[in-house]
């Protein structure tokens, strides 16, 4: 319970900083270009650290 918390947590707080952010650099910039890049960029950082992990089933010992 608490990990799903603290999943929902961060979320929100990315979401926040996310749509604050894009629309500070719209003000800046005038344009969504840089935020669009940024997001691409994080995506593309988001697949290649879950690259390796393993979802074939952990061995569990059993009860003797």
């Amino acid at each position: 319970a608490t990990l799903f918390g603290f999943v929902f947590l961060s979320h929100q707080i990315g979401s926040f900083i996310g749509v604050w952010l894009g629309g500070y650099l719209h003000d800046v910039t005038g344009s969504y270009d840089l935020m669009w890049q940024a997001g691409v960029l994080m995506g593309v950082l988001a697949a290649v650290v879950h690259l390796p992990i393993d979802e074939n089933p952990v061995v569990r010992l059993q009860k003797a």
